[in-house]
């Protein structure tokens, strides 16, 4: 099994995020992965650096003109004389045009994300460049004929859309390792959601597709984020109608509850025969997490490993969410301990 990290994560550090209401600093932080890495290190795991890919492979999900924003944002916040961080204060909400992208900057800001959750700092580009780039390597490797490869991405990805960032997350990590799965001959390939807040990012990249089935256990969007998504009857359009498929769950879930769900998806994904999978692993359904409202314990994600193993599937597991940060690292490794 590979490991594959670049250390550029931790060049997007900073900032604050409106949280319910709330300016506070941001739970999604760097020490997120100091954690995770020293728990690959106790189990003798080997970590690689994804080699450098080319911008054209991340329009292979995404817009160009979105790409392009992303790139040059925070150079163009600087030019205006400003530092630091960079929030959206307006959206196009409804009633608002979004059929025409405005030419300035906190404009466009605000056009391209979906909350002020999520603030690019001076070197958030090139930190979700690389994050990106560790799920482009992942996949290579399951490509290559290796039967699981972890991608510790930071950002995480699954919030990001076709054209849009938000929930942390600005280039969608585990879209790229799907597409990339299906670029490399794999006719059929499926995405299961592990994370506490739907995935969806995600479920916008392949809403009209029927090559990629996307799989997603969360929180009830009624009351948890992305509130707006989530939902049961959203269940893809033309061709993809029914390779979308949401299982939100209540509040408070725990294992057995969870547990239940997670068979019958599996189930399903099972009757799909993907020749490969990409797991978005978010470990916020621990129940110590801060945003989170499940009640899984550690030793529940040994289990979780176990029945994504017994899929038998290549498989990419891309990291997601999980703020915790104490405990992030033994919940992630019990996960990867019971795959590998």
């Amino acid at each position: 099994m590979k490991f594959i990290h670049s250390p550029l994560h931790s060049l997007h550090d900073g900032g604050k995020e409106l949280h319910r209401g709330e300016l506070v600093p941001c739970y999604e932080m760097p020490a997120r992965v100091d954690y995770i890495l020293s728990a690959i290190a106790r189990a003798g795991w080997v970590v690689e650096a994804p080699g450098d890919y080319d911008d054209a492979l991340l329009e292979r999900v995404h817009d160009a003109d979105y790409i392009a924003f992303l790139r040059g944002a925070h150079e163009a916040w600087r030019a205006e004389g400003r530092d630091g961080f960079m929030l959206p204060g307006a959206f196009p909400a409804r009633g608002m045009r979004r059929d025409r992208v405005p030419a300035g900057l906190h404009a466009r800001l605000g056009y391209y994300a979906f909350d002020a959750g999520s603030p690019i700092v001076e070197g958030t580009w090139r930190a979700a460049r690389a994050s990106a780039h560790c799920a482009l390597a992942a996949a290579d490797a399951v490509l290559a004929g290796e039967r699981g490869a972890y991608a510790l991405c930071r950002p995480p990805g699954h919030h990001a859309g076709h054209a849009m960032f938000g929930g942390y997350c600005f280039l969608n990590n585990a879209a790229l390792a799907a597409q990339r799965l299906r670029d490399g001959g794999l006719e059929r390939v499926a995405v299961l959601d592990v994370d506490y807040h739907h995935g969806n990012g995600t479920q916008d990249i392949f809403w009209e597709r029927d090559d990629v089935l996307c799989m997603s256990i969360h929180g009830d969007p009624d009351t948890e984020y992305p509130f707006y998504l989530g939902y049961a009857d959203e269940r893809g359009a033309g061709a993809g109608e029914g390779f979308n498929q949401n299982y939100p769950l209540p509040r408070g879930t725990d294992w057995a509850a969870y547990a239940a769900t997670l068979d019958r998806v599996l189930e399903r994904l099972a009757a799909y025969a993907p020749q490969a999978l990409v797991v978005s692993l978010g470990v916020d359904v621990f129940e110590g997490d801060p945003i989170s409202q499940f009640r899984l314990g550690s030793d529940d994600f040994p289990r979780l490993g176990q029945r994504i193993a017994a899929l038998g599937l290549p498989t990419v597991l891309v990291q997601e969410g999980g703020y915790a940060v104490a405990e992030i690292g033994d919940n992630v490794a019990g996960v990867l301990s019971a795959f590998a």
